[in-house]
């Protein structure tokens, strides 16, 4: 989340964040073919994914083959406008387009207009199966950049990103895999991992405004944050922001029929809706736009510093996050009606 050093700082303080179609891909980026099963040089087949071997969507190794890439070393921290960025942009666009996620735009690349180094949001879409109902859109976001390299620290300078936020990055990939695989979304489903978070929410701003700008019937918007360790002691798997905002977390726990989200005084107390790739959707379309998060200022330490390492995430916990959100995501998308209202 951004700026979020100064909650951490105030914190130990009292002892204790146009129908304009886009760019087409970079030189050295390539299509690949469509379908899950059987792609050569697909991201499937080189990274060796795991399909889970039970009854659930995912599974911890799974999510483990997805988070051992993205903050990895060779991404460098996955800087807005870096090498190590593309190699993710690259990673997911193939991603995507092996498990049947169409890009939104001309290509899965949306260039930024904000930001001065070359950047692109990934945005896919998986149309709705419903005559009527897939006029709707619901976006699903997380971001997929990070700060990069930094001063040195016993010998590691690279800012890994592995909860902030490669974590909430391959949610979002997987929850596309789900619905690019099984098609079972009445309303249109589109799919944005945002680059700049990290600069000021530069990325997500870009796309709230081009949207906008198109007319695009945006229902709601649900972002990922900063979901790869679990909460203490807490009767709840994730909290929102914004929670008193709207009725997303009734509605949530309606469908999973359990308590899945619940509130965090802390996330109010410090303006937390505020500071993730919800808000420019908030602000600009006036709709239920939340941060799913298990982030909680006192389960990770490791905030913007190279100790964000994947070995310090829970996949069991992150896996068990992407189930329990499906029939979230499902009931939310084929509800016969517009259930989640701004309070």
């Amino acid at each position: 989340m951004k700026n979020l050093a100064l909650f951490f700082s105030l914190l130990i303080a009292v002892s204790c964040s146009s129908t304009q179609k886009i760019d087409t891909y970079s030189a050295g980026a390539q299509q690949t073919p469509s379908g899950p099963d059987g792609l050569k040089a697909s991201v499937v087949e080189q990274a060796g994914i795991k399909e889970s071997s039970d009854d659930s969507f995912t599974n911890k190794e799974r999510i483990g083959d997805l988070m051992n890439y993205l903050a990895s070393d060779d991404l460098k921290g996955r800087d807005s406008g870096s090498e190590g960025i593309e190699m993710a942009a690259k990673y997911i666009e193939t991603y995507l387009a092996s498990y049947q996620v169409k890009p939104y735009f001309e290509s899965y690349r949306d260039t930024l207009s904000n930001y001065g180094k070359t950047s692109y949001n990934i945005v896919g879409v998986v149309e709705g199966n419903d005559p009527e109902l897939k006029k709707e859109y619901i976006l699903i976001g997380a971001h997929y950049d990070h700060i990069g390299t930094i001063a040195p620290e016993n010998g590691d300078y690279i800012a890994n990103g592995a909860n902030d936020n490669a974590s909430g990055t391959t949610t979002v990939m997987e929850l596309a895999r789900y619905f690019g695989t099984e098609k079972t979304n009445k309303r249109s489903l589109i799919f944005a991992l945002f680059s700049a978070e990290e600069k000021g929410l530069l990325g997500s701003e870009h796309l709230a405004k081009k949207m906008k700008e198109q007319n695009v019937n945006l229902y709601t918007m649900l972002n990922f944050e900063m979901t790869g360790v679990p909460l203490k002691v807490k009767d709840y798997v994730v909290y929102i922001t914004g929670f008193k905002k709207s009725n997303l977390a009734e509605v949530s726990n309606e469908y999973i029929e359990e308590n899945l989200v619940g509130y965090l005084p802390t996330a109010a107390k410090y303006g937390l809706f505020q500071r993730s790739d919800n808000y420019p959707f908030f602000k600009e379309f006036g709709i239920p736009a939340h941060t799913y998060c298990t982030f909680d200022f006192t389960n990770f330490d490791h905030y913007h510093k190279v100790g964000d390492e994947v070995e310090l995430m829970d996949f069991e916990h992150m896996a068990t996050l992407v189930n329990k959100m499906l029939p979230v995501v499902e009931g939310i998308a084929n509800a016969p009606f517009q259930e989640i209202k701004l309070n």
